[in-house]
């Protein structure tokens, strides 16, 4: 199942972008309001609920500089990466764009579709505040 957020400009470089987005403590600013617990774990690893889902540990995979970060699930049940894309537009402007890429049963795909599509939507767009 791949899953793409809308691209948000944002007024800042690439490399302050890739900055904000590598520092995993951050991600708790682009969360959406109905969470329920965020803890960073590790300084590449953070834990996060929604309230009325399961707890999701996301862990930094890979990052490559100024243009993709990598978030994969570490441990659970489910197998998926949040993959943020960074292009730079001109001087200060960058695109972001969300992909979340996951192996899944069409039953859960169906289930989950829907708040997964709802939830990378609101990081990208909270990115426009909080970056």
């Amino acid at each position: 199942m791949n899953l793409e957020s809308p691209k948000v400009t944002l007024d800042k470089s690439a490399e302050e972008t890739f900055n904000f987005l590598s520092d995993v403590k951050n991600f708790e600013s682009l969360m959406p309001e109905n969470i329920s617990k965020f803890e960073v774990l590790e300084n590449d690893k953070f834990l996060f609920a929604l309230k009325g889902m399961p707890e999701i540990i996301l862990k930094k995979k890979e990052a490559t500089p100024n243009s993709k970060i990598v978030l994969g699930a570490a441990g659970g049940k489910l197998d998926f990466s949040l993959i943020g894309t960074i292009t730079e537009v001109e001087m200060n402007k960058t695109d972001v764009q969300l992909n979340f890429e996951g192996e899944f049963n069409a039953m859960m795909a169906m289930m989950i579709k829907g708040p997964i599509n709802k939830f990378i939507e609101t990081l990208v767009t909270n990115m426009k505040t909080a970056v």
